[in-house]
């Protein structure tokens, strides 16, 4: 792209063709300013480089041809600038000033953009910093255009990078998280980086303790639990990230530096975020906090500083905050003093001082610069006061050849002086703008806002303009501003689609004319209007979302619309569409900018996603409706993104500009383009907006991104285009020449006449309104009358106003008749309140607002409905979480967890829950007892194999009976007592035969088997309490039933007998049930049950049917009552019923005792026998049923009194459980960290042994680095020698050469050999050198080259032939000058090669300090290795094992015993001595045992070692026979032994080997002899190939260059050739053919090696010779 940009700027700058130059560049600083000397400073704006002189103020512009300027630097001593661009991979150019020619260009490997540049003030380097994705910084020799160095950086963002002014082997970069110093370090042609990071302090300031993560030396020793080991190793971290892993606990916050400094002891000054100074020493880099000498009270709000700059001075640094103040900072030793230096406008982002230190630059935020000049009288200078914002519009005051105005978008005008860009003045409009427009026919300017205002200012004093009118138009913003070419109208564009119409001459008060409407998102506003013409044409542009379509309004705006604006807009402003022939215009793809040309016949467009621009013929009749346009003219343009289309002042010239940044001018006719301009990029979004002055002579380049302003002239233009530029402007001029007088002369009394008619117009809109209106037209005019109202809506109210002058009669009427309706509805309401139920409306339907109690119906159901689904979705989520939860803890669970409650104690006992085992841990589980029973198993047979034979056929019946018993998985005896198994888990009945012994396991293999048969024993041992559970579970279900059974009985005892007792009946609780939890009967449920309309109906007929099938089944009920009525309903009297047995008494018991007969006495007497006897039975029963309830509740009471004493049991069972599962989970805990532990020192291991590699590696990198110095330092050693050698050679022979003139003339030339001139090195001023604090800064490469071209030039001086001794030949002395200026020569080849030797010599003994450093390392990861295996080893043996041991059996220390006995019991002491003494004398005799033990064990063991030592001697023997027998006994060897003439046999055939060499030989010469003739053929066929060949390689040249333009015409036709598509095909067979190639030879070597093993096979076989 850059060079197809190049070519183009070459043609359009080709002789005879029109070519644009930038004259100058207004923009402000958005990075640092930099000084390029003394007097001149310089910083980047969009694609330039402007250059200031301090001085002069004058500007100059250097531009980048390749886009935006990235970053810029400078480099004093040298005056050059290096800057870069920011296209894809960047290069960096370096230009001398105040020539600006390129010196050279930079190229590297960078991909996208370079972030920061610093030049060394000390050399020709500079250092570079990239950003994503290399984060490489790279060290450049610029005069060399190579890179010396570069190193890579992880996802670093450096912030500031810079070097040690007083050395260029230094270089800070600093983050807003880190600061690096890296040293530059150089051998001989070989230059290096080596960082240095430097740890910060915290943010309170303090220092952290680091310890050493990877040999950390105060870990705590742990003698119980195993070794303790870094956090890396417990992390599982084996790689990198292990050396610098921190915990999230372990990490503090450090300081974040925002800026540093150099000072000249080569110390760091560095501010942070937090207010903190620090000072890095720049030896041994140690960090330092500064502390703060406090003069100013505690409560003054700049007590707290965080410095955003620094710059070094003498005594301290001057440092900025965002305050806007400049802070001096005084240092003494580890103290410092803040003093206020100066206080600028705004916040201070940078300063830097001039190179002679007599000037302090002063660099704002906002872009503003200025210069503090220190003497007797310092003086503060305003370089460059910034605009508040980037450009968004520009213009050319008219006629467009002194001034030109902006406007940002904080509202701020700036006039500039087009002849030199300085600005003329500033007007503040203390609103957002958008944008700006200059009126042609006066010398006023608009300015649209945000807010919907228009403010009209008056330019005709530059100098200081003034608003002299505003109007309000709407409350949308201003987007579109344009004055038609005569400066009849002012056209304004809303972003609500509305264009308002203006008059814009200021004799009008800047009149209303109307608005238009047309679409929202107005693209572009085109106007036309000729000189002859009575009418300006407008053509709006704006897009159809919809169908992907632009829009195109055209309307007619006559002359004297000013005169007739009443007629032809309506009451609201708008105007008549018919009146100001408005047509509607499609296109059928989507433009970005449109604009119509002076003859209005023709519209051109440029395409919004095709690189095209477009002419559209207008047609000439007109039309009604949509008229489709179609392309009648199509160019393609070299713009990428969407563009602008303008026209010239003249209309021959059409204007195009995109987001690539660069401006085309076409001939309208052909729309060819005949200049282009790239005065902007793609990078900072193109071009804004472009103006031309009228006569066409200048152009304003606004950037949309970049804050750029460009003032582009021609340099070269034809002189026809020109004159009618000319030609136009100056007839324009004249015909507008009076009326821009009287318009201008109106000016100076808009101002009071337009303030007097918006006061008028606000008091006319805020007075009150008596008129007898509604309240709801109240509300339409109710107005603040504090809010000011646009002009649209004003228009509106007054519309209103007058619709409700107009019809106030008829809304009376309407009123009336409403109120009246109103009553009417009242009467029926209260009306239907009277009458019944069945005749009553319901209250809605008095609603005569049907429609309306529709739609609140409708929103009611719909509101329920949305609560209704948002409830749904509730109990949704509520029942799927129910459901996870059941799932996970109840169906998923084999056995459910319930308890179990005793009946009359609070004791209750739970099962254990439990899961069904998986496929994998069962799959586990037998793999380990498979394999623990192949243990046992091969134990055994071990054990049988070292028995007795005997022994072994007395027990061989038992052994079967064991392994049938094991085979049946019932063993019953334990390997091991329970108090070394460590659990109680055997007295549940299992089995941990199969366990290992805890003493025994030191494996991984074997504590992962262990963890597995443990978990087998816990499941086992919950398991067995379960079935203990279930059946106490069924024992209790059997007690309830049974108690329920008696206790109907009880019941029905205690109604007869009219006890008040009540019942003891006993039911199971929910935990005894939970299952009941999981189901929600309905008496739960307290809330009513929602029931559909079609379920209550369902249910009635139900309830209706359920009714009537009941009458039927019961039928007539006669019999039932005569039963009720004779016999009380039973036909037989029960044994229960004698209790309401009752005898009636006779019918005269009623009459006197004297009145009755005989018979009825006899009659009572029975009655009072039978009443008796009914009593007594009554009593005989009454005690009966009372015994019979006894029993009954003494039985309830008995058996549930014997249940819970089983459960308490039970109880005592589970704690046993639990206890044992507990137990053997302790032990599982144990086997797992010890497993992790394993694990981290494994883990420990692998980094150790990892690390150990890391650093041999680095080991062998610094050996190698070590012999390469010292390689390099020898030869260089060796050349330096060399020229010691000749300078002392040149010493020495000077007498010789001279030995013919005489000897005095030899000393006086001898003494002037040794003479050297006196270098004169300018006295640097006092105050000079007591301003500058680095003074002359050592090891500059031009001052070197300045010193040598000095010296050169004073022996110059000295070998003038005036300083010849007398009586001197001359052409002796031209000899001896010459020779002396060899020496000369030699000895500064000889100061320079001794500087680079002392540097080889320090750079080695630094490489041998680092491997020294390295070595060390190796040497503790060594001895940590050996001390991580020593504690490893003694981990693996020292376990820790559970025992179970009974109460008394505990010893405990002294600070452990416990200082109450409430517990205790008292003992006699003698029983204690006594169990003591029994204690020792069987401990003595279990030593004795075990002593006598061991010794047989050792006889036992040498009886083995002697056994094993005979059974090898003798395997050894055997095989040394069968060596002997398998010798190879050959023939030449049997022939030896049976020939007895065997010398002579061997002469025999020693003389018929001498005859077949003999005939070799003739054999030979004749070969060779043939071979030589072959040899002479072939050289001969060879020169006729190299012939043939060279023909061919010359064909074959030409072939290549046409290939290669076919393949350059078939890449750009983007097609693949077939030739290709074979090569490839044929490439790839060939591949497969050497392929298969190798394949063969592979087999081939195969079958070799095959057929020599079988070979050697046979030979193995061959008979052996065994003496017999």
């Amino acid at each position: 792209m850059a060079q197809s940009r190049e070519l183009e700027e070459r043609h359009m700058a080709a002789p005879g063709s029109a070519s644009l130059s930038v004259r100058w560049v207004q923009g402000f600083p958005k990075q640092n300013v930099h000084f390029v000397n003394d007097s001149t400073i310089c910083y980047p704006s969009g694609n330039f480089v402007i250059f200031i002189n301090i001085e002069t103020k004058k500007k100059t512009a250097l531009q980048c041809m390749n886009g935006i300027v990235g970053v810029v630097a400078t480099n004093v001593p040298y005056e050059v600038v290096a800057f870069s661009d920011r296209k894809l991979k960047p290069l960096i150019y370096i230009y001398n000033f105040p020539e600006l020619t390129r010196r050279t260009k930079l190229k590297g490997n960078v991909l996208l953009d370079y972030t920061l540049l610093s030049f060394s003030y000390c050399g020709t380097y500079l250092a570079s910093y990239s950003s994503l994705p290399e984060f490489e910084l790279a060290v450049w020799n610029w005069e060399l255009s190579v890179i010396l160095c570069k190193k890579s950086q992880l996802s670093v963002d450096v912030s500031q990078m810079t070097f040690n002014p007083m050395s260029w082997h230094q270089l800070c970069l600093l983050s807003p998280s880190s600061v690096t110093v890296w040293t530059i370090e150089r051998s001989n042609e070989e230059y290096y980086l080596k960082a240095k990071s430097i740890k910060l302090p915290m943010e309170d300031g303090s220092f952290f303790n680091e310890k050493d993560l990877i040999f950390p030396s105060s870990l705590p020793k742990d003698l119980i639990y195993g070794p303790v080991l870094p956090l890396s190793a417990i992390a599982r971290l084996v790689g990198k990230e292990a050396e610098t892993f921190r915990p999230k606990d372990d990490l503090y916050p450090s300081l974040h530096p925002t800026m540093h400094c150099w000072s000249p002891t080569s110390d760091l000054y560095v501010g942070c975020e937090e207010g903190h100074l620090l000072v890095i020493n720049g030896e041994n880099w140690k960090v330092t906090v500064l502390d703060k000498i406090e003069d100013r009270p505690l409560m003054d709000e700049r007590n707290f500083i965080s410095p955003v700059t620094l710059a070094y001075q003498k005594g301290g640094v001057l440092a900025s905050g965002i305050d806007g103040l400049v802070y001096s900072f005084i240092i003494k030793d580890s103290y410092y003093k803040v003093e206020d230096f100066l206080q600028v406008e705004g916040s201070v982002e940078h300063l830097i001082f001039s190179p002679s230190y007599k000037m302090l630059l002063i660099q704002t935020e906002k872009g503003s610069v200025y210069i503090y000049t220190f003497g007797e009288k310092p003086t503060l200078d305003n370089i460059i006061e910034a605009c508040d914002g980037k450009f968004l519009s520009v213009d050319f005051i008219t006629p467009g050849n002194r001034y030109c105005m902006t406007v940002t978008h904080s509202g701020e005008v700036c006039v500039w002086r087009i002849e030199d860009s300085t600005c003329v003045s500033r007007t503040y409009l203390k609103t957002p703008a958008t944008v700006l427009a200059c009126s042609p026919s006066s010398l006023c300017a608009a300015v649209g806002t945000v807010d919907g205002s228009v403010h009209f200012l008056d330019l005709r004093d530059a100098g200081s303009p003034q608003v002299v009118h505003r109007v309000f138009l709407s409350e949308s913003s201003v987007r579109h501003l344009i004055y038609d070419q005569r400066g009849i109208y002012l056209l304004v564009g809303t972003s609500e689609g509305h264009i308002f119409v203006i008059n814009a001459n200021p004799s009008s008060l800047f009149q209303i004319l109307g608005f238009v409407e047309v679409g929202k998102d107005i693209l572009q506003i085109s106007t036309v209007s000729l000189l002859d013409s009575d009418i300006v044409e407008v053509m709006v542009l704006s897009p159809l979302s919809e169908t992907g379509r632009s829009k195109l309004e055209i309307f007619t705006l006559p002359k004297i619309l000013p005169q007739v604006s009443v007629s032809f807009a309506d009451e609201r402003g708008r105007l008549n569409d018919e009146l100001i022939h408005k047509f509607l215009y499609e296109i059928e793809h989507p433009l970005s900018s449109a604009v119509l040309d002076f003859q209005s016949k023709r519209v051109y467009g440029f395409c919004k996603e095709v690189p095209y621009i477009c002419s559209y013929l207008l047609p000439e009749q007109e039309h009604s409706g949509i008229c489709i346009l179609k392309p009648y003219q199509k160019v393609q343009c070299k713009h990428y993104g969407p563009g602008m289309l303008s026209l010239s002042p003249h209309g021959s010239w059409l204007i195009s500009r995109a987001n690539c940044g660069t401006l085309c001018i076409r001939d309208i006719y052909s729309l060819e383009t005949f200049v282009s301009c790239r005065s902007h990029s793609h990078q900072g979004h193109g071009i804004q907006s472009v103006r031309m002055s009228l006569d066409g002579q200048s152009i304003l380049v606004n950037g949309r991104e970049d804050g750029t302003l460009v003032y582009l002239k021609w340099r070269r233009l034809g002189v026809t285009l020109t004159s009618e530029t000319l030609q136009y402007c100056q007839h324009l001029l004249a015909i507008m020449s009076n009326t821009m007088e009287e318009e201008n002369n109106y000016l100076s009394t808009v101002h009071s006449d337009s303030s007097f008619l918006e006061s008028e117009s606000e008091h006319s809109i805020n007075k009150n309104v008596s008129l007898d209106i509604d309240s709801s037209q109240e509300a339409l005019l109710q107005v603040d009358n504090t809010k000011e109202i646009p002009w649209i809506q004003r228009k509106s109210q007054e519309a209103i106003r007058m619709e409700i002058q107009l019809f106030s009669n008829k809304r009376r009427e309407i009123k009336t008749g409403i109120k009246e309706l109103a009553k009417t509805v009242l009467n029926m309401m209260e009306e239907n309140e009277t009458v019944d139920n069945v005749a009553k409306l319901e209250q809605r339907e008095f609603g005569l607002d049907l429609e309306e109690l529709e739609s609140l119906h409708d929103e009611s159901e719909e509101e329920i409905q949305k609560i209704r689904k948002d409830v749904e979705m509730h109990n949704l989520a509520k029942r799927y979480l129910a459901e996870l939860i059941k799932e996970e803890c109840w169906n998923a669970m084999a056995v459910q967890g319930r308890a179990l409650k005793c009946f009359h104690i609070p004791c209750v006992v739970e099962n254990f829950p439990m899961k069904e085992r998986t496929d994998e841990e069962l799959k586990k589980l037998n793999r380990v007892l498979q394999q623990k029973k192949i243990e046992t198993k091969c134990l055994k047979l071990r054990k049988e194999t070292v028995e007795f034979q005997s022994a072994i056929t007395l027990v061989k019946k038992h052994h079967e009976e064991e392994e049938e018993e094991e085979d049946d998985g019932a063993v019953k005896d334990t390997s091991l007592p329970n108090y070394l198994l460590g659990s109680q888990s055997t007295d549940f009945g299992v089995h941990a035969s199969l366990l290992s012994s805890q003493l025994e396991l030191h494996s991984r293999e074997e504590k992962i088997n262990q963890i597995i048969l443990l978990k087998d024993i816990i499941y086992k041992v919950k398991t067995a309490f379960n079935n203990e559970f279930d059946a106490a579970y069924q024992q209790k279900e059997f007690e309830i039933a049974r108690v329920k059974e008696r206790n109907i009985r009880i019941q029905e005892i205690i109604l007869d007998l009219e006890l008040e007792e009540s019942v003891w009946q006993p039911e199971l609780d929910d935990y005894e049930k939970p299952e009941r939890t999981l189901v929600v009967e309905n008496s739960e449920i307290t809330a009513q049950k929602y029931v559909n309309l079609w379920q209550k109906l369902k249910a009635e007929l139900t309830a209706d049917h359920e009714m009537e099938g009941g009458v039927l089944s019961r039928g007539p009920d006669t019999r039932r009552r005569a039963l009720m009525d004779m016999m009380g309903g039973v036909l037989e009297v029960k044994k229960e019923d004698i209790l309401r047995m009752v005898i009636p008494p006779p019918a005269f018991i009623v009459k006197p005792d004297a009145l009755w007969s005989e018979e009825e006495k006899k009659q009572f007497k029975v009655y009072e026998k039978k009443v008796k006897d009914l009593n007594e039975e009554r009593d005989k029963y009454r005690k009966s049923l009372e015994a019979e309830l006894r029993k009954l509740q003494n039985s309830i009471q008995e058996s549930t009194q014997n249940f819970d004493d089983y459960l308490k049991r039970l109880f005592e069972r589970r704690v046993k459980a639990e206890t044992a599962v507990n137990q053997e989970e302790l032990k599982i805990s144990n086997l797992i960290f010890s497993l992790l532990l394993d694990e981290e020192i494994n883990s420990r291991e692998t980094f150790l042994n990892n690390y150990l590699t890391w650093k041999q590696e680095e080991k062998n990198q610094t050996s190698q680095a070590i012999q390469k110095a010292r390689e390099d330092l020898d030869v260089y050693k060796e050349h330096y020698d060399n020229l010691l050698a000749e300078d002392k050679v040149l010493d020495r022979s000077f007498k010789k050469e001279f030995s013919e003139i005489p000897s005095h003339q030899v000393d006086i030339l001898y003494k002037l050999f040794k003479r050297r001139p006196r270098i004169f090195r300018p006295k640097v001023h006092s105050d000079a050198a007591s301003i500058v604090p680095f003074g002359e800064r050592p090891g500059s490469g031009k001052l070197n080259k300045d010193a040598f071209a000095q010296l050169m030039k004073a022996m110059d001086d000295m070998d003038n032939i005036n300083n010849m001794p007398e009586g001197l030949d001359p052409s002796v002395w031209e000899h001896f000058c010459m020779t002396r200026r060899v020496k000369v020569e030699n000895e500064q080849k000889v100061k320079q090669k001794a500087a680079g030797l002392v540097e080889m010599v320090a750079f080695l003994r630094r490489r041998v300090e680092e491997d020294e450093k390295v070595q060390e390392e190796i040497e503790k990861v060594f001895q940590e290795l050996t001390l991580l295996q020593e504690e490893s080893v003694k981990f693996q043996l020292n376990l820790t094992i559970q025992i179970l041991l009974k109460q008394g059996q505990v010893e405990l220390e002294n600070f452990q015993l416990l200082l109450e006995y409430s517990d205790a019991i008292l003992i006699n002491k003698n029983i204690i001595e006594e169990l003591n003494s029994v204690i020792r004398t069987q401990g003595q005799k279990k030593v004795a045992s075990m002593m006598e033990s061991k010794d047989i064990h050792k006889g036992i063991f040498q009886i083995e070692w002697e056994h094993k030592k005979m059974e090898m001697e003798m395997e050894d023997l055997n095989h040394k026979a069968w060596d002997i027998q398998m010798l190879f006994f050959s023939r030449e060897r049997q022939k030896y032994l049976s020939e007895p003439n065997y010398e002579n046999l061997i002469a025999i055939q020693i003389g018929i080997m001498e005859q077949t060499i003999a005939v070799l030989d003739k054999t030979h010469k004749k070969n060779v002899e043939n071979c030589k003739k072959l040899l002479k053929k072939l050289e001969k066929f060879s020169n006729q190939k190299d012939v043939a060949n060279y023909t061919l390689s010359c064909n074959l040249r030409e072939e290549l260059v046409a290939v290669s333009e076919r393949k350059d015409i078939c890449n750009a036709l983007g097609s693949k050739l077939t030739c290709e598509k074979i090569a490839k095909e044929r490439y790839e067979n060939i591949m497969q053919q050497q392929k298969l190639t190798n394949i063969s030879k592979e087999q081939a070597e195969q079958i070799l090696i095959l057929q020599a093993e079988v070979e050697r096979l046979r030979m193995k076989t061959f008979p052996a010779l065994v003496p017999m």
